[in-house]
């Protein structure tokens, strides 16, 4: 009887361990209790309480915990905010290394919109591929780059004129594959090679193109200085002609002359959207940008003392433009064209010419900061309602920018100059960056939503990266979750990598 007994107790525990194989294990919530919200609407802030199951957020309310859930405590005074959403950002060049996930995570950013100035990947498939196989800390959406399709149509050697028609199909078929592939739409870099040697039309027929397919378009203009005004009129036609949505990146005033016509400049977008055309913009927190010596001649005429010295007066002084990166002479690292031309003891002007010339001769990597906005500009240019706030950065790199962007604008824009308030200020982080790039269930603290969540100590939310020392992180981003997963936690990666690829509609 004993013996019989056994087997019957041991059938009923394998009944059991069957049945319950097929019983789905409950949801995995979490519990973020006593947190002031601020919600990524604009809307006030509130107190109350949030439960995410698994990867999204279930719940919004004076909520109870249940038996075993994890609690996270605001303590009744952390702010929870969505994520942020970087919609111009460079930070793919950090994806690789994970000590350099703190550039981004530090600043309480959940997803990165890269392929940006007209390059990117490609094959984005494969790229994407890749990224999914080694998995990601962040979301990770891309556009595909003018300049990188029309390098791969022209070749490295010819591409200082107008395109061919045989090569303007070669590129749209390009665009086509890379839409196809998930990108979000077509950016520009007008500024820099091949793409300022292309004609308004070749622009307008692949704009058409990304069009087509339900993509974007999001631009460097072809000047943000000298002919900044006709610039933003190629902007404002493709965004009419297309009907598509269409981004400035990076909004900015780089002439010395011009500055003070940010009001003039923002009526001119609100006369287009109210003509039909649905053009925003992006903004970074700082009066200096990161890019080659290269780009303030417009003409490419680097060796005509003229053109040279007119950048230096008009568009960035000598000691306003620091080389943030010289591989051909590494010692001028760090030091402005100002400092080198007394080492040299020559004009200002043949210096400039000297280093690119030299970095040309050496085919060398260059980079160089130059300070040629105002904040007054930036003030009233990121005030407008419809301009989001983006780094433009990467970790790496020697421009502040890349670690300290979104906590700068609290500490600055919010604290210092009282340009907005807390709520908008994380509005142009999150709801408003998700509308001007047409990204879905991100953005918002709404139920429904994906768990994109950052925890912020507003008493210590602070950048501290500087020109002398940009690698230092900002303070304040308790904690940043991606899909209901904690991927950073007072000041460390957690190892988790829970991201998802952000793709355009698939057709």
């Amino acid at each position: 009887m004993l013996t019989l007994a056994r087997s019957l107790i041991r059938l009923t525990l394998l009944w059991i361990g069957t049945i319950q194989s097929f019983i789905p294990a409950p949801a995995q919530t979490t519990l973020f209790k006593n947190f002031i919200i601020c919600d990524g609407t604009g809307n006030k802030m509130y107190t109350g309480d949030v439960r995410v199951r698994d990867n999204y957020i279930a719940l919004i309310g004076n909520l109870i915990p249940r038996y075993g859930e994890p609690v996270i405590d605001g303590q009744h005074r952390l702010v929870l905010a969505p994520g942020f959403i970087d919609t111009h950002s460079h930070h793919d060049r950090n994806l690789e290394d994970s000590t350099q996930f703190s550039s981004f995570l530090n600043q309480g950013i959940t997803t990165l919109i890269i392929g940006q100035d007209g390059s990117s990947h490609l094959p984005l498939s494969a790229y994407f591929e890749e990224k999914k196989r080694h998995g990601l800390p962040v979301n990770l959406g891309s556009y595909i780059g003018h300049n990188t399709i029309r390098l791969e149509a022209m070749g490295n050697e010819d591409f200082k004129r107008t395109a061919s028609t045989r090569e303007l199909k070669h590129m749209k078929n390009i665009l086509k594959g890379e839409m196809k592939s998930g990108a979000l739409g077509l950016s520009t870099g007008l500024e820099y090679d091949p793409g300022i040697y292309s004609s308004r039309e070749e622009v307008m027929q692949l704009a058409l193109v990304a069009a087509r397919r339900d993509g974007r378009y999001i631009s460097h203009l072809r000047s943000e200085d000298i002919e900044l005004e006709n610039a933003v009129e190629e902007i404002i036609s493709i965004g009419r002609r297309t009907k598509m949505p269409v981004q400035i990146s990076h909004f900015k005033i780089a002439m010395k002359s011009k500055w003070g016509q940010a009001g003039g400049l923002i009526a001119r977008l609100e006369q287009a959207r109210a003509d039909g055309v649905q053009i925003t913009a992006d903004i970074y927190p700082y009066d200096f940008w990161l890019s080659t010596l290269e780009v303030q001649f417009p003409k490419r005429d680097f060796d005509n003392k003229a053109s040279a010295a007119y950048a230096l007066r008009e568009l960035t002084p000598p000691e306003g433009m620091i080389l943030a990166r010289y591989d051909a002479m590494p010692a001028y690292v760090g030091k402005s064209i100002a400092q080198i031309a007394v080492e040299r003891k020559e004009d200002p002007a043949d210096t400039y010419m000297f280093l690119i010339r030299l970095a040309h001769e050496k085919n060398a990597e260059e980079q160089v900061m130059g300070r040629s906005m105002t904040e007054t500009d930036i003030v009233e240019l990121m005030q407008w309602p419809l301009t989001n706030i983006c780094s433009d950065g990467f970790g790496g790199g020697r421009h502040p920018r890349g670690v300290g962007s979104f906590p700068r604008v609290f500490q600055r824009y919010v604290k210092e100059l009282n340009a907005f308030d807390f709520e908008t200020a994380v509005f142009k982080m999150t709801g408003l960056s998700a509308n001007n790039l047409g990204i879905e269930r991100r953005g918002k603290i709404s139920t429904g939503y994906f768990a994109d969540l950052v925890i912020l100590d507003t008493a210590m939310l602070k950048d501290r990266a500087t020109l002398a020392s940009p690698f230092l992180l900002s303070t304040g981003v308790e904690q940043v979750w991606v899909n209901g997963q904690r991927v950073w936690d007072h000041q460390a990666f957690t190892g988790l990598r829970p991201g998802q690829l952000i793709k355009r509609k698939p057709e």
